[in-house]
């Protein structure tokens, strides 16, 4: 709803103003018969009026024919004026929303979404850097450096800007792997390599294994494809071996998509010797991997274990980096490394989906990674993430000492708070934003957690993070009405 408001100095009255918004959003196609009015509380909020007000609006809305409450549907745009009665009726576009093959992203991180932009808001879940920690100047100067160099501006190569795949050859071979740059594809994020995997390479109805809790529960990749996720329990060494078998043989399993580095959203880094089991319990059951890296470069404190894919001598693991954990977001850069047929054919379905990740970014990063700005850059964001983390580490200590248990992260940006019991998450969303308070809840990571929030200490400024921790406690204590007793499982047991 744009950041339109009602102008309180005009004479008319303002829900009148709101009635008016409301038709004219309806008059011009924006919404549509069938559309879902938002609820009156968020209406009143993001006009920053009394719901009354709202009531109010809705009231000469629904007398005049443009909406129409029903049960259990909410409010809808129905717009049954003689005009519109007089003339061919408009398409049903809630239905053809309803009906698309992409899954809606889930409630929550609709909400979320939304509400990370709102002024004034704390961020507590929000995976990326803060914008103080971004290399604003620095990327400057690089826009700059490259605007000098007659930079191509038409389409790339399938796989990618050759210069930029050739500088992550030589960047991913100082962590052990070996990979011609005709073995890699850049894509636009890892979001969107998952994406082209499960388009590409995977049947529909197949079943991807991974760890549970995991990031890959919260965005409709897999699902939107028909396609099946089985968790796998992880602790605090990485994901459970010893179940992969069976699991693959009760699921049929198609491919382990497995987070080894700072794993989202639990933090974990999955130890040498686990890898290794890993890797030979796959090389065996002949379980290709799906290596999501993006984290591995944000170490703290020590260099991680050598990735999976330095240790693939059989081409079964695809290798997922990106520079949007670390450079910036905005730049929209990632890669996917693996067997060449297979990068050939990502290479195929990327050209049919958007003819190539934006030339400009693709130069930008090759500058980084080819003028060492890249590593210069690492060094002080792990310096300041540091400092973030034993921040947020103390604040913890002091408002949820008593409410609950956490693990230390060697790198990355999360910290998985474990309370004491079950919990109505979704309550405590809606209090925590209420009091200007955004999380990300446990269950968007794993459907029946109810106990779990994970924190990242890598968006919110220190003063923002204590004091939307000490919030955050007031409102835990108050739903769990504790006087600071009640157990806790390990945080190991995630």
């Amino acid at each position: 709803m744009e950041n339109w408001q009602p102008d309180r100095a005009s004479h008319i009255p303002l829900h009148l103003q709101i009635k008016a918004y409301i038709i004219n959003k309806i008059a011009n196609g924006e919404w549509p018969v069938g559309t879902k009015i938002p609820p009156q509380r968020k209406l009143a909020e993001a006009f920053g009026v009394n719901r009354s007000t709202i009531v109010a609006a809705m009231d000469e809305l629904t007398a005049d024919g443009f909406i129409e409450g029903s049960s259990g549907a909410g409010t809808i745009v129905v717009n049954h004026t003689w005009s519109v009665m007089a003339s061919t009726p408009p398409p049903d576009w809630t239905s053809y929303v309803k009906s698309g093959a992409h899954s809606a992203n889930l409630p929550t991180i609709q909400q979320i979404n939304e509400a990370e932009f709102r002024p004034g808001i704390i961020r507590l879940g929000t995976g990326e850097l803060a914008k103080e920690l971004l290399p604003s100047h620095r990327m400057q100067e690089v826009l700059q450096s490259i605007s000098l160099q007659a930079v191509p501006l038409g389409y790339e190569e399938p796989k990618g800007n050759y210069a930029l795949r050739q500088h992550i050859s030589r960047h991913v071979k100082s962590l052990g792997i070996t990979a011609s740059p005709s073995s890699i594809l850049i894509v636009s994020g890892a979001l969107q390599a998952l994406q082209l995997i499960s388009l590409g390479l995977l049947h529909r109805g197949s079943t991807v294994l991974l760890e549970k809790p995991s990031y890959l529960y919260s965005v409709p990749v897999f699902p939107s494809a028909a396609m099946n996720m089985e968790g796998i329990p992880l602790d605090n060494e990485g994901i459970d071996v010893s179940l992969l078998p069976s699991c693959k043989k009760r699921h049929n399993g198609a491919l382990l998509y497995t987070i080894p580095c700072y794993h989202n959203p639990t933090g974990v880094m999955m130890t040498q010797q686990r890898r290794e089991q890993l890797m030979d319990v796959c090389n065996k059951e002949g379980l290709p991997v799906i290596e999501d890296d993006v984290y591995r470069d944000l170490w703290l404190d020590n260099p991680p274990p050598a990735p999976l894919k330095a240790m693939d001598a059989n081409g079964i693991v695809l290798y997922l980096g990106s520079f949007s954990k670390t450079v910036s977001p905005g730049l929209r850069i990632g890669w996917v490394i693996g067997p060449e047929p297979v990068i050939q054919r990502l290479a195929d379905i990327k050209m049919q989906t958007d003819y190539g990740s934006s030339s400009i970014s693709q130069w930008a990063a090759a500058e980084w990674l080819s003028t060492g700005l890249y590593e210069e850059h690492l060094q002080t964001v792990r310096r300041q993430l540091a400092v973030r983390r034993d921040a947020c580490l103390t604040a913890l200590e002091k408002h949820f000492g008593s409410l609950g248990t956490w693990n230390m992260p060697s790198g990355g940006f999360y910290i998985w708070l474990c309370l004491p019991r079950p919990l109505h998450m979704g309550k405590l969303f809606e209090l925590a934003l209420k009091d200007g308070i955004l999380l990300n809840p446990g269950y968007l990571y794993d459907k029946d957690n109810s106990r779990h929030l994970r924190i990242s200490y890598a968006y919110a400024s220190l003063t923002d993070m204590e004091k939307g921790l000490e919030r955050l406690s007031r409102i835990v204590r108050d739903l769990m009405n504790l006087n600071g007793d009640g157990g806790c499982k390990l945080a190991s047991e995630v």
